[in-house]
């Protein structure tokens, strides 16, 4: 799934996955963390898709509840390669601002993000220490 690419504005292709997001979980590095969140797109799994013909409406974000406490959790990935199988397939690629708006309208629901909770590093924050990091 790493593969997927879809045309971006420029006709050139778009990757669904952060290099440098990549790199710092695989180095376990918090701080190199936060520098690829704040700066670079990460990846999202998604309920369905927004429209081919409404670029600017990414879709509706899947997020996991558990049917035990209610809990709820935010799954990124520094690739769509990451992502587990048993997600819903599609992924958007969402930017800094987005998340950090996604992050500030829902911390009250989200109790934990995972980034690529399958691996192969995965790492483990609660929501208002990524809002933090994404402010700094």
């Amino acid at each position: 799934m790493a593969q997927r690419k879809k045309s971006g504005k420029s006709g050139e292709p778009v990757e669904f996955r952060s290099q440098a997001l990549a790199e710092a979980l695989e180095r376990q590095d918090i701080a190199a963390v936060a520098l690829a969140l704040r700066h670079g797109n990460t990846v999202v799994p998604l309920v369905k898709p927004g429209p081919r013909d409404r670029p600017l409406d990414g879709g509706e974000v899947w997020t996991y509840r558990d049917p035990n406490t209610g809990d709820v959790a935010l799954l990124l990935f520094s690739d769509a390669a990451n992502k587990p199988a048993n997600l819903p397939p599609a992924v958007g690629l969402q930017s800094p601002a987005w998340l950090r708006s996604f992050l500030t309208r829902y911390e009250s629901t989200i109790t934990t993000v995972f980034l690529d909770i399958a691996g192969p590093h995965p790492m483990q924050a609660p929501p208002g220490e990524l809002l933090r990091a994404l402010e700094a």
